[in-house]
């Protein structure tokens, strides 16, 4: 009996540690997006844009089976406003027409392209190059998997920084210039840096653009636009001012590609590769006392299409959850040590405490208090004290965060979105995050099973004008099952 108090009172402090820390960060993520507000004015980007100094940089997409999205997604590639870059797609080996539809829509030709060997990778097939675009590289290779395909596009890479883009996301087009700016301002140590992942489920897109910002009208999905919102516009944001970013997303990151080259590249043997490489840059830098940074910049933005369906989403956070165990345990000597600054001490111990042990305290936390209420163990003031600090502060947190979104870019104009996103804050808090914690938990056994396999997602296509699924001209409507 006395386990049973002493664990609930421990998931208390657990929650009140938690809340408090994303507290934080949202008051570090409100004063840093009033000043970026502030700085809109100057930003300058048609500098930028013209400046000599700008560096080239390298769009790098990975695509397993991805017909579905591919063409939307170059075209908003290419259509980047950004005085020198490329975009190099690497066919990871897919068994649908992934290449098939970027030869049609694209008119590519096969050359000879002089591919570095720097990081080893599956064999090489082919590459082609597009006539009507000069910028458009492809390379096909046997299948290797979502890090040995970034791996390829490194090598592949003629620019000095590389920008990882997942191919079901559509980029807009000043975000490129956006995420860059960094740079310009602190060429000599900065190392990464990342933009805002946005859903696009919902929307309105046509040629890969996206033409009006909407709530998505699947439940599951329009919940995930409010967690994506706290991660990125509170987590990401307060993490990069305190110095501590331990992740730039997959999705949408600039890396220094020689920096990228000289730590070995993407790690092939996780299916977390963003965060272990930004682990791993940290580790690399710190070790060898060199300055530098890893930022976070919110206003340039990346739209992804994410799961609709609860298995497909399930097998996406059980494949995070092993990600994040193949992170820490290779970098574990970073929790705790001043060695490694903010990271060390910050970012490390709460990736392992609120992150990967969360269905263990959390969710096993809130039940055995809730059973043990109901066997009359805990006074009803002591239950209200407990939800009120696990749940009602998740929700106020949920509201600031869709708050700062509407104070700070107003992308949902239409107020029928703000209140379906306002009343799912809610739902968020109470079902989902614990639905959350509990695929987290199946992760623990695809772990301890050595589990690989990255999963699958069903594919519907970006939403064009009329609301229907998009497809590439003459191909099915049907959606493909790909790795995701």
């Amino acid at each position: 009996m006395s386990f049973v108090v002493v664990f609930s009172l421990c998931a208390f402090v657990y929650y009140a540690i938690l809340n408090s820390l994303y507290l934080l960060l949202t008051v570090l993520a409100w004063r840093d997006m009033g000043s970026e507000i502030r700085a809109r004015r100057y930003l300058a980007l048609e500098e930028v844009f013209r400046s000599p100094l700008t560096p080239g940089v390298s769009v790098l997409v990975p695509a397993f089976n991805e017909e579905t999205v591919i063409v939307e997604s170059v075209r908003s590639l290419l259509a980047l406003r950004y005085p020198k870059h490329e975009v190099v797609v690497v066919n990871d080996g897919s068994t649908d027409r992934t290449l098939a539809v970027l030869e049609r829509a694209f008119d590519l030709a096969p050359v000879r392209v002089a591919v570095r060997d720097g990081i080893p990778t599956a064999p090489v097939r082919a590459t082609y190059v597009s006539r009507p675009h000069r910028n458009l590289l492809v390379v096909d290779k046997d299948n290797g998997g979502r890090s040995d395909a970034l791996n390829a596009g490194v090598n592949a890479a003629r620019h000095p920084y590389v920008c990882v883009i997942d191919a079901d996301s559509l980029v807009e087009t000043e975000a490129l210039l956006k995420v860059s700016k960094p740079i310009l301002d602190d060429p000599e140590v900065l190392a990464a840096t990342g933009g805002t992942i946005r859903i696009v489920n919902g929307c309105r897109v046509d040629h890969g653009r996206v033409l009006e910002v909407r709530a998505p009208k699947s439940r599951l999905a329009t919940i995930q636009v409010l967690e994506y919102l706290r991660a990125f516009l509170v987590g990401r944001v307060g993490w990069s001012k305190l110095n501590a970013l331990a992740i730039i997303s997959g999705a949408f990151g600039l890396f220094n590609r020689s920096l990228v080259e000289t730590v070995g590249g993407y790690w092939t043997k996780t299916v977390g590769e963003d965060f272990e490489l930004t682990l791993r840059l940290h580790r690399h830098l710190r070790e060898r006392g060199e300055p530098y940074r890893i930022a976070f910049v919110s206003d340039p933005v990346c739209w992804t299409e994410v799961p609709e369906q609860f298995r497909t989403l399930g097998w996406q956070r059980r494949r995070w959850q092993r990600g994040l165990w193949q992170g820490l345990r290779r970098h574990g000597r970073l929790i705790g040590n001043p060695r490694y600054g903010a990271v060390g001490m910050l970012a490390m111990p709460y990736f392992v405490l609120f992150e990967f042990l969360s269905p263990i305290i959390g969710l096993c936390g809130l039940l055995v208090t809730l059973i043990f209420w109901a066997l009359g163990g805990f006074s009803t003031i002591y239950l209200a004290s407990f939800l009120l600090v696990s749940i009602g502060l998740g929700v106020v947190l949920t509201i600031t965060a869709l708050a700062l979104e509407e104070f700070t870019y107003q992308r949902y104009r239409r107020r029928r979105d703000l209140l379906r996103l306002l009343g799912f804050a809610v739902f968020e808090n109470i079902g989902y995050h614990q639905l959350h914690d509990i695929w987290r938990a199946i992760g623990y056994v695809d772990i301890a099973r050595h589990k690989t396999a990255w999963g699958v997602q069903q594919r519907r296509g970006f939403t064009v004008e009329t609301d229907e699924p998009a497809t590439v001209e003459g191909e099915d409507k049907s959606p493909v099952t790909t790795g995701s």
